[in-house]
């Protein structure tokens, strides 16, 4: 699987419509939870997608600064569109590793869904919160500290 990075303006408008319909499908749609999905933090984002061999798009995460969504860098709407086929893995190790080279990330967070906890803490992230909805969805925060 071929891994892809972009900041907001260095993607094309195919690609963007291609994120934010993949986002809305598996975020809005399949887990009927209606929010506000499209939000200012793209702009700051790191985009980042992992493609299959037929080109169709694998995983996506975006990675945010300090500051945007939390006090330190986070990880978000990660997606994987196959489960169970590391993907997933994948791309939060990806989402990881440019956290930390890009934006120099000693520590990450996440705010997770609860049925998600084990797949992060396999990653080394851990819990930080009490449980709080977010679109109907429970969920948690969770650290990576390096």
């Amino acid at each position: 699987m071929a891994l892809t990075v972009k900041r907001f303006h260095e993607l094309s408008l195919d690609e963007y419509h291609e994120m934010l319909k993949l986002r809305c499908a598996v975020f809005v749609v399949e887990q009927q939870s209606p929010y506000q999905e499209v939000d200012d933090a793209d702009k700051e984002a790191l985009h980042l997608w992992l493609r299959d061999g037929d080109g169709a798009l694998a995983a996506y995460a975006r990675v945010l600064p300090a500051g945007v969504a939390h006090e330190t860098p986070s990880i978000g709407r990660v997606i994987a569109v196959s489960r169970g086929m590391g993907a997933g893995r994948r791309i939060m190790e990806e989402a990881i590793r440019v956290a930390q080279s890009e934006l120099g990330a000693d520590v990450i967070t996440i705010e997770a869904q609860v049925q998600a906890r084990g797949f992060y803490e396999k990653l080394g992230f851990k819990q930080t919160s009490d449980e709080f909805d977010d679109g109907g969805i429970p969920h948690i925060e969770m650290r990576l500290t390096r």
